[in-house]
């Protein structure tokens, strides 16, 4: 009885080894494809993206044979395929072990067109297996613009806004030369592509939001185009000169603006104006030594947004400062880091922040009241520096319309009960960030006017 009992035993373990190594034919097979769209935000010709992928589960407790996996659009498609390691538009006969998966992975690459805007790319993956054919979409937005590697501006130029402009390598504007870029400009700069002027940038932007000039990393699919130090940023070198930026729009980059030394003219080395600067992972503005003029700007969501060591002037007017922990950037350092003794004057700025550990925003160390001096802030500071100036501070929240950390949505107006509105000082300042009247009454704070 006993030598039966462990016959039966070896035959079944014999079974269940049998039918593990077995293939399964049901069409019913359970087999998931963990996605039925692979989509692709604007990917410029001629330049790569990234690759994306999905899983094909054999969740049986059989082999599973695909009989197919196959690139609809064979070689002349704009996408590329692997399937489990090996490069192809075609795989057949992959056998998938029980309760194991495969790979594919998908990459799409467009070539030029003749159209400006924006056009669109299809195709499919067919995966076969047991008289089955289950597709994956492939959709991909596709763009043509300007390519520049390590580009040189040797004599003066103009951009418009025919093509979108992508930066590799690097751009640089001579000493002498100036860059003017026009209204609605894109400018997307890859990951080690610095903008270094050593001539002069002219930024002329207007204030619809189709005609402002952005200056972005040259990532936008997922997760990628919201992430910070996308791009080194635009370093304004010692014999540069008379650089205006209006309706600028400068985001994700490593330091957004960096100046350096002073001015060779009368003018400020830098003027800023109604110019937005987003989530840079070090600073927003660092400057050393050098002079700048802001109105209506706002510098939101750096690790340091404003940092100013020496020189000036430093002439910031109707300017938001803000900045709130979020799971990019955590917020630990002053929105307004002043060093070694800078002439600076404040006027109706805001200076606030969420989410840290910060009681004071401002951080003036190494400087004079006579000097520094901020008129009618609205700050947030337990303790105020003793080495500046203040007239009429307020240390209220600002009260801004919408906060979501969650989704990275920070809109920075202000709400009719906010305390910085009508707190302000006539600057004559005729316009805010949006570029609507201001005054409304008395000026608000901060770079917008409540109307």
């Amino acid at each position: 009885m006993k030598a039966f009992l462990l016959l039966i035993l070896a035959g079944a373990i014999l079974f269940s080894s049998c039918k593990k190594d077995s293939f399964i034919t049901s069409g019913d097979a359970s087999v998931t494809i963990t996605v039925d769209t692979l989509k692709y935000d604007t990917v410029f010709t001629s330049t790569g993206s990234v690759t994306q992928s999905f899983k094909i589960i054999n969740e049986n407790r059989q082999k599973l044979r695909l009989s197919g996996v196959k690139l609809m659009g064979g070689s002349s498609s704009s996408f590329k395929m692997n399937v489990d390691g090996i490069p192809t538009t075609q795989a057949s006969d992959i056998e998938i072990e029980a309760n194991d998966s495969i790979y594919v992975f998908v990459q799409v690459k467009i070539d030029p067109s003749a159209a400006n805007l924006p056009f669109i790319i299809r195709d499919s993956i067919q995966v076969s297996y047991n008289g089955r054919d289950r597709l994956v979409q492939l959709e991909a937005w596709g763009q043509n613009a300007h390519f520049f590697r390590d580009k040189e501006i040797v004599s003066n130029e103009t951009w418009t806004n025919d093509l979108p402009y992508v930066i590799l390598g690097y751009l640089h504007v001579n000493a002498g030369q100036v860059l003017s870029i026009g209204k609605g400009c894109r400018i997307y700069v890859h990951a080690n592509a610095p903008v270094v002027v050593d001539g002069t940038l002219n930024v002329n932007g207007e204030k619809d939001s189709a005609d402002r000039v952005y200056f972005l990393g040259d990532r936008l699919d997922d997760p990628y185009r919201g992430y910070p130090a996308s791009w080194p940023g635009l370093f304004f070198g010692d014999d540069s000169k008379d650089n205006v930026l209006n309706y600028a729009v400068i985001n994700n980059a490593f330091q957004a603006v960096a100046v350096t030394n002073p001015s060779s003219t009368a003018n400020p080395k830098l003027s800023l104006n109604q110019c937005i600067i987003d989530n840079a992972y070090d600073a927003g503005i660092i400057a050393i030594n050098s002079s700048i003029t802001a109105q209506n700007c706002r510098v939101s969501n750096c690790g340091k947004n404003i940092a100013l060591g020496k020189g000036g002037p430093y002439n910031f007017t109707h300017c938001t400062v803000a900045s709130f922990s979020n799971n990019y950037i955590n917020h630990k350092e002053p929105v307004l880091t002043l060093t070694d003794n800078p002439t600076a004057v404040f006027r109706n700025c805001i200076f606030w922040a969420e989410g840290g550990t910060l009681d004071n925003e401002i951080s003036a160390t190494g400087t004079t009241a006579a000097n520094v001096i901020f008129d009618h802030p609205l700050w947030k500071v337990k303790t105020a520096p003793a080495t500046v100036t203040f007239l009429q501070p307020i240390t209220d929240a600002p009260q801004f319309d919408s906060i979501d950390f969650s989704n990275h949505y920070y809109d920075l107006h202000l709400k009719a009960s906010s305390p910085a509105v009508n707190a302000g000082v006539n600057t004559g300042l005729l316009i805010d960030l949006d570029g609507r009247a201001r005054p409304v009454g008395l000026p608000d704070l901060g770079c917008f006017e409540k109307q």
